[in-house]
């Protein structure tokens, strides 16, 4: 009796075995017939990979290289000491390029006492409002502080209008060039409370908190200890 169940029970494994491999085989024949027909499209894919891959990193590298480039071209300008020189490194490239080459050329010029020329290539880019970049933003206060009183009044206050909004990366420097504004027009009481606004914000420099300080008493306002001393 024993005998008779275990020769049922082997044959009932060689079944199982037998409708297993046929499975197998099935399934084998369908990926098989899958491959044939859509191998070509994986195929594709990977290959898509690897030229993407390989052309990101040689973006990347001739990226590298320009800026690497530029940066040479521009040193070599400034070391000949000609600020036109400077200008002319790639003057249609980039838009953050072309405001650093500006504003390079702007300081060489500034230390020349070629204001006129130096507000001339901050004016290049301080007037193309579309690139909204910080490089933008800092030509434009690079040019009121350039040309301060005899800027005119009207574009003087639109400028630091917007460089002084909440936020702006020049904020408060745009809110102390207001206030020098605000002195140069006779308006002493409203530089004053502009001043008071300004010290009591936040991320102040020792550097801008001194020259605050110094506006007050240059207005005859002695500041109080906290005006004229760092924050804790």
């Amino acid at each position: 009796m024993a005998q008779e169940k275990l020769r049922k029970a082997g044959m009932a494994n060689q079944n199982d075995n037998f409708i297993d491999e046929v499975f197998d085989d099935l399934r084998r024949e369908r990926l098989f017939r899958l491959f044939r027909r859509w191998g070509w499209v994986a195929g594709l894919v990977i290959l898509g990979i690897v030229a993407g891959v390989i052309w990101r990193e040689y973006s990347q590298s001739r990226a590298e290289a320009q800026a690497q480039a530029w940066g040479d071209a521009i040193l070599a300008a400034e070391a000949s000491g000609d600020p036109a020189a400077i200008m002319q490194v790639d003057p249609q490239g980039a838009d953050g390029r072309r405001m650093l080459a500006a504003l390079l050329a702007a300081g060489a010029w500034s230390d020349k006492a070629g204001t006129d020329a130096a507000v001339g290539a901050l004016r290049n880019v301080a007037g193309d409002a579309a690139s909204g970049t910080v490089l933008h933003d800092l030509a434009q206060l690079k040019l009121v502080m350039l040309q301060g009183d005899g800027m005119d009044p009207a574009e003087r206050d639109r400028i630091l209008s917007g460089l002084s909004r909440a936020g702006a990366p020049f904020e408060l420097l745009a809110l102390e060039q207001k206030a020098i504004a605000l002195v140069g027009a006779g308006r002493t009481e409203d530089a004053i409370t502009l001043i008071r606004q300004i010290q009591q914000k936040d991320g102040l420099s020792e550097a801008l908190r001194l020259r605050l300080s110094e506006m007050m008493i240059a207005l005859g306002v002695e500041p109080d200890a906290t005006e004229s001393m760092p924050a804790g």
